[in-house]
């Protein structure tokens, strides 16, 4: 079989592969979320969420809602170096995000089963 009928074949099976994958995804959610900070952050934004005293006073004084953070933490970039990953049943993440033009660090604790906001911190960069 000549080479150039090889390749013919593997397009053909591969686009085939490429259409029926299509089909079979389309309709659902699917992500992809492999890189650490992704994985982080999509784990916390499926936990039910609490607040701090301070977090909820942070909120209030930059007019923000639950919603806001909810976003800041789902587009949020994480600060490995100064999250605390060593616990072993709740880590501390450092999540650094913008709203209204104006930087801030989220403090958030991820156990198990909840993710509390510990605090809302705005910071220049």
């Amino acid at each position: 079989m000549k080479f150039i009928h090889r390749v013919g074949y593997y397009l053909g099976g591969f686009s085939i592969g490429l259409i029926i994958l299509f089909f079979f995804l389309s309709g659902k959610k699917t992500s992809c979320a492999y890189g650490p900070n992704a994985r982080t952050t999509k784990n916390i934004s499926l936990k039910q969420k609490s607040y701090s005293e301070d977090a909820l006073f942070a909120m209030r004084s930059f007019e923000m809602d639950t919603l806001v953070v909810s976003d800041m933490i789902k587009h949020g970039n994480v600060n490995f170096s100064e999250s605390d990953t060593k616990n072993e049943t709740c880590k501390t993440y450092i999540i650094e995000n913008s709203y209204k033009k104006q930087k801030f660090k989220l403090q958030v604790k991820n156990c198990d089963s909840l993710a509390t906001i510990e605090s809302i911190v705005p910071y220049k960069k």
